[in-house]
This record gives structure tokens, C-alpha cells and sequence, in this order.
């Protein structure tokens, strides 16, 4: 049946068939809300509705918006105009060509989400913050061609079960419908963990840890980079690189939280 065929058929519907739809729909999300009554992502009081945040934690939350750097994503404390690069963009550019973020890290609900997403296989939050990531990342997710999370190392993997960059890819693809292949970028070095760690520390720590996947469909495409937490960006910059090398046109970086201060 043609797409055009099904809108038709669903246009001939009875409008008592719709409403008793609508009904279903409405008793169904009422029965849930009854059940398992919606709470905040962050702190879990109650809430209006599934898959939010109260007021309080909402207001907590550190937005980054514009005015900001535009290859870090770093917001601007003053608006100094559109399009500015900050300081450490000009003075160490990044090897991906620009990073965006949903919140600051440092402190307050997002750092609690991103912990609970990372170690304690809260899946379910992937949905909502892959919907924040996707607002927070709309000028480059406009210009994507495929979209690929940082990879786990096989043994980290093994034994954590979940790797929170794909399953926010994922469900990234799943919202906006840019094509995602989790298995694009691979992890060939098993590196220490990176927190305590300074910054040219972090860098080389992650040195020659990625390449990308034989006959992975990166040539000549426009790559976004997803990943939970960006601090000192030497992973992404490591992830880039090997991306950069296999032919990428062009890779940038999406993560729900970034480090602004210190790191």
C-alpha cells in the first residue's frame, strides 16, 4: 500500500472511530500515570507529565545558550556578537569542527542525570536527554550525515553492559531521522579512566585509542560525534581524528553536558 493510499484510508475513517482512538489513548496514559506516577528525571518528585523535570531542578539546570563560542560551544558571559570564537577556540582549536552542549556539568541536575545514564543503566533517561541534545544540537544535526557515538573499549563494555553514547545516538537517529551506525568508530586501545587526570595527561591517554571501522561510511560525509560528557575534549578530539583520517569531511561534536570551568 502507497503512503498516499494509507493517508486516504485514514482520512475515510469514521470520526467515532478516531475519538474512541483518542480515548484509548487518553484511558491508556491515564492508567500509567495512575500506576507509575510521573516524577522528576532528577530528584523523582512529582511531576505534570512522564519524562521531565520539576520546577525546581528545572530551574537549576545550567542551560548553555547563545551567545556562545561557536567551535566549543562555551557560552560567553557578555553577548559580543554572533558567531565569535572564545580565547581557547583561537589560542588551541579543537580537531572537530564544532562541539555543542545541552548544560554545564560542573554542578546541579545535570551531572546527576549524567551519572545515573552512565553507571547505574538508567536507560531510560536516553529519551529525554537525546530530546534536549537534539534542540541543543539543531544547526549541526541539520547538516549531518550520520551520526556515531564514542565507542566503549570491548572489555569496558563487557563488563559495564551498556554504553551510554549509543544508546543517546541512538535515540538521537530515532527523533530526527539522521541515520546513525553505532559501529562506524571503534575503540582499539584500552586506556585507563581519564578522571584525576590533567589535561595533556588526558590527551595522551587517549592517543591512537580510536580508528574508524573497516568500510565504515565515513568518506566524504559531514559526522557528528555523540557522547554523553565533554570535559577537556581530548577524547572527541582523539574520536575526530580518527574519523578525519578514514576520510570524513567534516565531524562535530554533540554531548548533553560540558565542562566550562576548570578541567
Amino acid at each position: 500500500m502507497s503512503a498516499n493510499s494509507a493517508s486516504l484510508d485514514h482520512a475515510a475513517e469514521p470520526p467515532w472511530n478516531r475519538r474512541a482512538a483518542a480515548f484509548v489513548r487518553r484511558f491508556a496514559g491515564a492508567a500509567l500515570n495512575t500506576l507509575y506516577p510521573p516524577t522528576c528525571l532528577a530528584c523523582r518528585a512529582g511531576t505534570e507529565a512522564h519524562g521531565g523535570l520539576c520546577p525546581r531542578c528545572w530551574s537549576e539546570m545550567r542551560f548553555i545558550e547563545r551567545p556562545f563560542c561557536e567551535r566549543l560551544g562555551t557560552p560567553f558571559e557578555q553577548d559580543l556578537g554572533a558567531g565569535l570564537l572564545s580565547p581557547q577556540a583561537m589560542a588551541d582549536p579543537p580537531v572537530f569542527a564544532r562541539a555543542r552542549a545541552v548544560a554545564r556539568f560542573e554542578d546541579g541536575p545535570a551531572r546527576t542525570l549524567a551519572h545515573r545514564l552512565k553507571y547505574s543503566d538508567r536507560a531510560e533517561l536516553a529519551r529525554p536527554i537525546a530530546r534536549w541534545m537534539a534542540r541543543a544540537g539543531a544547526d549541526i544535526l541539520a547538516e549531518a550525515d550520520l551520526l556515531t557515538p564514542v565507542p566503549l573499549h570491548p572489555l569496558r563494555l563487557w563488563r559495564r553492559r551498556f554504553n551510554q553514547a549509543a544508546a543517546l545516538a541512538r535515540e538521537i537517529s530515532r527523533q530526527t531521522g539522521k541515520p546513525c551506525d553505532l559501529a562506524a568508530l571503534l575503540r582499539v586501545k584500552a586506556t585507563p579512566s581519564q578522571v584525576g587526570l590533567s589535561r595533556s595527561q588526558r590527551a595522551e591517554n587517549v592517543q591512537g585509542a580510536f580508528r574508524a571501522a573497516d568500510g565504515a561510511p565515513v568518506r566524504g560525509r559531514n559526522i557528528v560525534l555523540v557522547d554523553d560528557v565533554l570535559t577537556s575534549g581530548a577524547t572527541a578530539n582523539a574520536a575526530s581524528r580518527a574519523l578525519l583520517r578514514a576520510g570524513a569531511k567534516r565531524v562535530d561534536v554533540l554531548v548533553f553536558a560540558r565542562v566550562v570551568t576548570g578541567a
